[in-house]
């Protein structure tokens, strides 16, 4: 252990001492060898009109020169090297300046040198370094400095200044009799620095009970209509209010005067309208008159506009398949449908994302991941035939990137694109590569449109006709040329087989999808070896809404008028407004769907008055309203017919099979309510009910039968699909021939499609067959009929139909149709119980009459049947006779005089009598069964039957009344 020096040692034993021990924790004088060190930044934040400034980190310089505060057990000697002697601020025009605290533990603070300003400056930035106190090793002054920390200094804003509005006073005039969203704006503005104190978050007007009301950006409005004759000025004081609650200094004067002038625009004319589908046209305007406040007018000129891109694909159309509207459209042959709704047969979109709705098309949205494969055998596309390619599609601006419509590409093994349409940016492009032929030479491949439809995010409708060496697209039933033709050589020859995709491209060397499609289609079909003329696409395009002028035959001098092709721009000049309202009071809404889509239409009327100097006059402003189509009337469609019947086996095996719907009928209704009948006498079949009923009956509904078309009828087979090696559903294609309906078949069932009316359907339905030419094994078949309209947005109900197959015996194996009777019965199917209700005898022409055979063996199995049943019932009816003769035989028997007798029971007596009781009834069975004629039981008897089953607790209670007769008094018996 270290001993204290001597109290008075000698200089030189100090230093030798100090020399010695300097690595023992004992400190004396010393050389300064480290520099301070600061924190690299500093963030600080000051108040103005203050001058402290709150650091963080807090200001602390250290240095390693500094003593082991922690070396309790040495002597330490404290020297000027570890402690801090300054701050120096760098910059120029700063106003801070650094003052220590504490030397020696280096704290320090940075203060403002004189009142700061926000306003003037917001913040501050300079750079600060400590500087120690120490000294050389002789004692000289060595002082070492830090390195340069940055501080950035916020000045906080002080909310000192009031808001100031911009003017002195405000004036504004204004028309009686209208309400106003804005008459004029005072402003105000505040001279705090920060976004609390500087702006302004609120108006208010001073002045009460005046008709106006300011909101937070001071727009003055007035609150009711005003009126010249009850006040000509109103003298308004407003205030403002920065965001710290600080009112303005001075408040504001605003006049704002009422004039009584006129102001010309269209009167009389309804903002809403509403249109009940089916009819006809409805005028728009029909008292419209336009007020021109006695200005001289030299012509007008007057639009109309109707809003309905938000409706279907940019308007209303019908809604049928794709394939149905080609086909009303002329252009029925050889078209297929690539984007079907989803149905049995045709199931290849069930897994896309839909609109889900009905009262527009079926719209197929794409979202860049997913596509869909196109079954094989579904079209075919011959490059040295021509085809047309149409499509709806609705795309946005989505990037750079390629994304296809419609890829036809190797299934396996290769990457080559055959034909495919797609976009890139907003461009349409078409690409098409020949098939090797003898000439081997460039050919046209690719075409490119730049089109603003392709991703301006709004339906379109495109049409490719396709005959090489040229290709026209059609847009909006407008044609375009390409503005680039690539040329491509011929692809090199393969047998490798093509896959078709809608939404993506196949890679078949890689086997996987690219090139993603974003965005909705609908409506795209390929129609092979023909291409499609301008009326069908004008046909497929054209709106089934729209504005329609008819003028007046005693008018219309002097008035021109023009429509767009879609007629949903209406404009309408003339040199004199009176023959101009004329025309206007005779512009009509038309939509002549049968059932159109619900839904509201815009409606704006612009105006342009011009002066006879050619300068525009009478400023006129538009008028915006709006046609509201109301939801028509839904049709019912019921589907009716015979539902259960049977046939011979033979039947099913014949060439002609068996009509499954040889009585179907296909009506359509519609609800509507019934007004009560107020005046006149009471209706008789009315008047004779109770009041609840009666009201109930001039409430109620009536159905009224409505002709309409039908687009889909859909028969499936119920349980295991077809076996085409035994089983088809037929149709006589041929007398179909002149109707507007396909069949197309599978193992599910036969589908009939296109457009045509009930009565077409039904005879089409008529003649549908069922054929089994192996019906041995078969006792029924079940079928169900589901028809539609408009694409599905009309659905009748589901119709079923079972038939039965009945095996007919030959003569020769039974002498006796009883003897026979057990091949006929099937008890799981209940073929023997049903038949009593088929319809065996069907008076429809299209029915087979049933053979003698078949109706004897019927009859023959009914009476069988009515045999067992009442064989059972007198089984029965003999059994409870038998036990209520055996219980009165017991009761007369236990009747004497038991006073002086002692009685022993035999417990095994009650089994007995109940086994005894189980034989009888088992003989009694059998005896009905070989033949024993029984008494008629008689009404009273059943009667009495069924009320001992009803009663069944009284006839449990029986033994034990009886066990209660047997029991005797053993209390006087020894034991």
């Amino acid at each position: 252990m270290l001993r204290r020096p001597a109290p008075a040692p000698a200089p030189a034993a100090w230093l030798l001492l100090a020399a010695l021990l300097c690595d023992c924790g004992v400190w004396a004088a010393r050389a300064n060898k480290h520099k301070p060190w600061l924190e690299p930044t500093y963030h600080g934040i000051v108040t103005e009109n203050d001058n402290a400034v709150l650091l963080d980190p807090p200001l602390i310089a250290l240095d390693k020169d500094a003593p082991l505060r922690f070396a309790e057990s040495f002597e330490v000697t404290v020297t000027k090297e570890g402690e801090i002697c300054g701050f120096k601020i760098h910059g120029q025009n700063v106003p801070f300046d650094a003052v220590v605290v504490d030397k020696s533990t280096g704290e320090g603070l940075i203060r403002s040198k004189e009142k700061l300003d926000c306003e003037l400056q917001k913040d501050y930035t300079f750079t600060i370094q400590a500087y120690d106190c120490g000294r050389g090793p002789d004692g000289s002054a060595n002082a070492k400095k830090s390195h340069k920390a940055t501080v950035h200094i916020q000045v906080n804003d002080v909310n000192e200044y009031a808001p100031v509005f911009k003017e002195k006073s405000y004036q504004a005039s204004v028309v009686e009799g209208r309400r106003y969203e804005s008459i004029l704006r005072v402003e105000a503005v505040d001279a705090d620095c920060s976004p609390q104190f500087s702006q302004i978050c609120s108006y208010e007007i001073v002045t009460p009970d005046v008709p106006f009301t300011v909101d937070k950006d001071g727009h003055i409005k007035n609150t009711e209509k005003l009126k010249y004759g009850k006040e000509h000025q109103y003298k308004l004081t407003v205030t403002a209010y920065d965001c710290g609650k600080k009112r303005a200094s001075e408040d504001v004067l605003v006049k704002i005067s009422i004039k009584p002038t006129c102001t010309p625009g269209w009167q009389g004319w309804d903002s809403r309208v509403e249109y009940e589908p089916g009819t006809g046209a409805l005028a728009l305007f029909p008292n419209a008159h336009l007020e021109t406040c006695d200005e001289s007018v030299a012509s007008v000129q007057v639009t109309v506009e109707l809003e309905t891109s938000h409706i279907g694909k940019g308007c209303d159309r019908d809604t049928y398949s794709e394939k149905s509207l080609h086909r009303l459209c002329g252009a029925a042959s050889g078209t297929a449908e690539l984007l079907p709704s989803p149905s049995g047969s045709l199931n290849w979109t069930v897994g896309l994302p839909t609109d889900n709705g009905h009262d527009s098309d079926q719209v197929f949205e794409f979202n860049g991941t997913q596509a869909v494969r196109i079954p094989d055998g579904v079209v075919s596309v011959n490059p040295k035939e021509p085809f047309t390619v149409s499509v709806w599609m609705r795309h946005g601006p989505f990037g750079r990137r390629k994304e296809t419509i419609l890829c036809s590409s190797d299934k396996t093994d290769m990457n080559r694109h055959h034909y495919s349409l797609f976009v890139h940016g907003c461009r349409f492009i078409f690409l098409l590569r020949q098939d090797p032929s003898g000439e081997k030479k460039y050919k046209p491949a690719e075409f490119h449109w730049k089109l603003t439809q392709v991703c301006d995010e709004e339906w379109h409708h495109y049409v490719l006709n396709v005959e090489i060496p040229r290709v026209t697209l059609y847009v909006d039933g407008v044609s375009h040329e390409p503005f680039s033709v690539t040329e491509e050589y011929p692809l090199h020859p393969s047998r490798i087989e093509t896959q078709l995709v809608v939404g993506a491209c196949w890679q078949g060397g890689d086997l996987h999808m690219t090139q993603f499609f974003r965005g909705d289609l609908a409506g795209l079909t390929i129609r092979s070896g023909k291409l499609t003329d301008k009326k069908v696409i004008d046909c497929l395009y054209t709106c089934k809404e729209g504005l329609d002028l008819q003028v007046p035959e005693d008018g219309g001098r002097g008035v021109k008028v023009q429509a767009n092709p879609g007629r949903s721009v209406l404009t309408v000049e003339a040199e004199d407004v009176g023959e101009l309202e004329k025309a206007l009071q005779h512009v009509t809404y038309l939509n002549s769907r049968q059932f159109p889509t619900p839904g509201v239409r815009r409606l704006r009327l612009t105006s342009t008055a011009r002066c006879f100097n050619e300068a525009a006059c009478a400023l006129v402003p538009p008028v915006d309203g709006s046609v509201m189509v109301l939801q028509p009337e839904e049709p019912k469609i019921s589907l009716s017919g015979v539902h259960h019947f049977a046939r011979a086996a033979s039947e099913f095996e014949s060439s002609e099979g068996v009509f499954l719907f040889p009585e179907l009928r296909i009506i359509s209704t519609v609800t509507r309510e019934v007004e009560p009948n107020g005046e006149g006498d009471e209706d008789p079949t009315v008047a004779g009910l109770p009041n609840r009923t009666a009201s109930a009956v001039q409430e109620s509904l009536v159905s009224e039968e409505i002709v309409h078309d039908l687009d889909t009828c859909e028969v499936t087979v119920e349980g295991e699909e077809l076996n085409p090696e035994q089983e088809s559903l037929e149709v006589d294609m041929a007398r179909l021939q002149h109707k507007g309906i396909e069949v197309s078949r599978s193992d599910l069932g036969v589908v009939f499609t296109g457009v045509d009316t009930m009565a077409s359907y039904e005879e089409a339905l008529h003649l549908l067959r069922y054929r089994n030419w192996n019906s041995r094994s078969l006792l029924d078949r079940k079928f169900k009929l589901v028809c539609s309209e408009l694409n599905g947005r009309y659905i009748s109900n589901e119709f079923q139909v079972e038939v039965n197959v009945i095996h007919t015996a030959s003569p020769m194996e039974h002498a006796s149709h009883m003897a026979a009777q057990p091949q006929f019965v099937h008890p799981e199917h209940r073929s023997f119980v049903d038949l009593s209700g088929h319809n065996l005898a069907n008076p429809h022409p299209f029915a087979v009459v049933p053979s003698t055979a078949t109706v004897v063996i019927v009859v023959c199995v009914s009476f069988l049947v009515f045999m067992i049943i009442l064989g059972v019932f007198r089984i029965r009816a003999a059994h409870q006779r038998t036990m209520r003769d055996q219980d009165t035989g017991k009761e007369s028997e236990m009747d004497w005089d038991d006073s002086a007798l002692t009685i022993t029971v035999n417990p095994m007596e009650t089994y007995e009598d109940q086994h005894s009781e189980e034989e009888e009834e088992e003989e009694e069975e059998e005896e009905s069964e070989d033949g024993e004629e029984e008494d008629d039981v008689t009404s009273a008897e059943s009667e009495s039957s069924e009320e001992e089953e009803e009663g069944g607790e009284h006839g449990d209670q029986q033994p034990a009344n009886r066990q209660q007769q047997l029991e005797w008094d053993d209390s006087t018996l020894s034991y």
